[in-house]
């Protein structure tokens, strides 16, 4: 098998996703690619069965060789010429990206749908995916779901790095306005309609907003709920509160006839375990390691990965999900 090439491969999410296909793939040739030839080699010989390469996201053929070839191609960076995708395009291979957010997928579903060569994993959800993979988990114990809100606190100092923030400054800098399923319907709010607050484990609530997420569309067509909410709060994560190193944990609340139910997803490293195991999931589907071969096209993270497979990866990282009626849990 070709290499994957992994854009941003040395850097927090690259370097986890990294890891974990080699953890799961011991023989699994990688290409770690990055702007610092050194650090991206220290990840390649750290990983083995890996070679490092420095690219230019601005250039198109990327500064690599031409007669290069990869088995996929990963964006663990913001891809923001898109060469990534012309690559991958070009030589019929998978791409997956994770930093364009709602607001920023319209020119790459365009890419997709002009050139459908290859599979497209648009994978710029909450952790990868991971949020809405662990929802769908809940929401099996359901008939029929009315209403699914998420609520998520990311850690101040678990942004990510330097990448990390520049995504979120970006986007939050494209778009005030949260996004809402609310009684079937897609609705737009003003930055005032959209404060929220979200509850931690350990009872602190903190301020937020809803935000313009894939993850609404995701779950609503996913479970047909017809009001779907994500809530997104920046603070001291439980476990930095509590002594311990920032923690994640994702609230997910799901409701239906006559029932409802309330758990945390949680994870005591942060986002970065949780937002490597979402990137390494797709890459696992689209390069034919599980599941059917995955037609070109584009594709979403719940329409490829089984959500009870996810959990079980996340029960072997460390994850848990905890039941949010335990009072005052700490144990992040």
């Amino acid at each position: 098998m070709d290499p994957v090439l992994i854009l941003g491969g040395s850097g927090q999410a690259g370097t986890g996703t990294a890891a974990l296909l080699r953890q799961w793939y011991p023989t699994l040739p990688l290409m770690i690619a990055g702007r610092n030839i050194e650090r991206a080699q220290r990840v390649a010989d750290e990983l083995g069965a890996a070679t490092a390469v420095t690219v230019d996201l601005g250039r198109g053929d990327l500064g690599l060789p031409a007669d290069g070839a990869h088995s996929m191609v990963v964006a663990a960076i913001w891809d923001n010429h898109l060469n990534g995708l012309r690559h991958a395009q070009q030589r019929g291979v998978p791409y997956l990206s994770i930093s364009s957010g709602l607001v920023d997928i319209a020119p790459e579903v365009v890419a997709g749908a002009q050139l459908p060569s290859a599979p497209i994993l648009l994978a710029s959800h909450f952790c990868a995916g991971i949020g809405v993979l662990g929802a769908l988990h809940v929401a099996r114990e359901f008939d029929r779901v009315d209403s699914i809100s998420i609520g998520a606190v990311l850690d101040e100092l678990d942004a990510g790095g330097p990448a990390g923030l520049a995504d979120l400054e970006r986007l939050f800098t494209a778009s005030s306005a949260g996004l809402r399923r609310r009684d079937g319907v897609f609705t737009w709010l003003a930055a005032s309609d959209a404060q929220a607050e979200v509850r931690m484990m350990d009872g602190t609530v903190v301020p937020g907003q809803s935000i313009p997420i894939l993850d609404v569309p995701s779950l609503a067509h996913a479970t047909g709920a017809p009001n779907v909410r994500f809530d997104y709060a920046l603070g001291e994560s439980t476990g930095r509160r509590h002594g311990g190193a920032p923690s994640i944990e994702i609230r997910i609340d799901v409701e239906g006839v006559a029932k409802s139910v309330s758990r945390y997803l949680v994870h005591p490293g942060g986002q970065v375990p949780l937002t490597s195991l979402g990137v390494a999931l797709g890459v696992e589907r689209l390069i034919g390691l599980r599941g059917e071969p995955v037609a070109p096209g584009i594709h979403t993270p719940e329409s490829l990965i089984d959500p009870a497979y996810a959990v079980e990866r996340l029960t072997e990282l460390g994850a848990s999900f905890v039941d949010a009626s335990i009072p005052e849990y700490h144990g992040v």
